[in-house]
């Protein structure tokens, strides 16, 4: 809601920026809800029905004749212009990739250029755009110079309807200390970027006020020929004025006679409109719209709980393999494995130094021949046990193997009944076949010389 809702009469000033002493009773319509997005929506679609259609002609890129070669000469099958003697002779036509062919997906003038926007839609924005021209706060933020204005909104007398000259109107926002707007407007002069300076169109600026009246004595005139002064009838409200950009926060100079016509056009929450048939304002969705009050109301802490007075603060989980302080939180005897590591290493470097000393023929010292003599012990020491290992391995694997092989055994005793395999007849087995006999030959000795035969012998 508009923070110039506490104040229920507004001054009504005259051309010379005096009080004239006549009230004015603020406007519903300055308490009706602020909604940027329906703003924005409505003067996004809005925009779009002062566009004229444009488009390409049908024929572009195609007055010519051309047909493509086919396959089979290792070019493109893109359309080739017809005839020789010429450099346009057998060039590309008519694709959007070729030179002097038709852009792709070619404009139509029969797009849909226009938009429909709901009227119950439309008057909510207007609603909107007007309640914020009521907050100092919303117009200063769009750029506008109002901190030496009188009052907001500012409303003046109906007397400047009248002027017919631009020097009226110039010395009339001169004393209502609008100058400073205009002149914002007139140092922001400048060329337009794009193409637009080609088209009636080379210049832009920033906007200054916007002047609502109610009936025209010769004022448009007057103050037509001021940079970024809009002027518009209370009867004919639009919101491309109002928001222009799609942005609440323009400032706006009322007439008293167009000031007091917006209950009429708008109406109350309580009373419709009678300038518009069967309309009232849109109800806010927050009756009290300061949220940080509501919370902080006693109302609502005697329902809440107690307030948190400490401070809740949370440790970073570290991984304590990168940081060393986490490890020794877990581990504290993490330091001395380290030691014990770091000075180990030190003294296997000390031993492969004696070592490649050694092997150099380059003196060592005594406590590196002590080290290397240690290490090659142990690393003895270690492939032993490596094959005592395997060994041992090995003869737990024959055993496992000849358990198994007694357990078949005795499944298979288990299915016969527990009686032992019979023996197989000697008739049931094939008989070996006999071997030849090979005579060896008798070993060529000599013969022992026969002794005589004795008639004692004999007997």
């Amino acid at each position: 809601m508009a923070l110039s809702t506490a104040r229920p009469l507004v001054s009504v000033y005259s051309e010379k920026n005096e009080e004239t002493g006549e009230t004015v009773a603020l406007a519903t319509v300055f308490k009706a809800p602020i909604r940027p997005d329906v703003v924005s929506f409505v003067h996004d679609n809005v925009s779009k029905n002062s566009r004229q259609p444009y488009a390409v002609s049908k024929l572009a890129g195609h007055q010519t004749s051309a047909e493509s070669w086919g396959t089979g000469r290792a070019v493109a099958r893109i359309p080739r212009v017809r005839g020789g003697g010429t450099h346009r002779s057998g060039q590309g036509a008519f694709g959007n990739m070729c030179r002097g062919g038709r852009m792709f997906a070619p404009t139509r003038v029969w797009r849909r250029w226009h938009r429909k926007i709901n009227v119950t839609q439309k008057r909510y924005a207007t609603v909107s755009a007007i309640a914020a021209s009521g907050v100092p706060a919303l117009v200063m933020s769009k750029g506008h110079l109002v901190q030496e204005v009188p009052e907001f909104p500012l409303v003046v007398s109906d007397k400047i309807q009248e002027y017919t000259k631009t020097k009226q109107a110039t010395i009339f926002l001169h004393r209502i200390k609008a100058w400073k707007d205009i002149q914002k407007v007139i140092k922001s002069r400048r060329l337009r970027a794009g193409k637009g300076k080609m088209r009636n169109r080379r210049h832009v600026q920033r906007r200054g006020p916007l002047i609502v009246y109610s009936k025209d004595q010769g004022l448009r005139k007057a103050f037509r020929n001021i940079p970024g002064v809009d002027l518009i009838n209370i009867r004919k409200l639009n919101l491309l004025h109002l928001a222009p950009g799609g942005h609440v926060g323009r400032f706006i100079i009322w007439t008293q006679s167009a000031f007091q016509k917006l209950d009429d056009l708008y109406g109350t929450w309580d009373k419709k409109a009678t300038l518009k048939s069967g309309y009232n304002l849109p109800f806010p969705k927050m009756s009290n719209t300061d949220l940080t009050r509501i919370l902080k109301s006693d109302e609502l802490k005697k329902y809440l709980p107690a307030q948190r007075t400490g401070s809740l603060r949370r440790t970073r989980k570290l991984n304590p393999l990168r940081h060393v302080r986490t490890m020794l939180r877990l581990n504290p005897y993490i330091a001395v494995q380290k030691r014990v590591a770091s000075n180990e290493n030190k003294l296997r470097t000390l031993a492969r130094e004696t070592y490649l000393a050694k092997k150099e023929g380059r003196p060592t010292t005594e406590k590196g021949e002590k080290l290397l003599k240690r290490f090659i012990n142990e690393k003895k020491m270690l492939r032993a046990a490596k094959i005592k290992a395997k060994k041992v391995i090995a003869v737990k694997g024959l055993r496992e193997i000849h358990e198994k092989k007694l357990e078949a055994y005795k499944k298979r005793l288990a299915a016969r009944g527990g009686a032992p395999p019979t023996k197989r007849c000697k008739k049931q087995l094939p008989k070996p076949k006999p071997k030849a006999e090979v005579k060896k030959p008798a070993p060529t000795t000599k013969a022992a010389p026969k002794a005589k035969s004795t008639g004692k012998a004999k007997a």
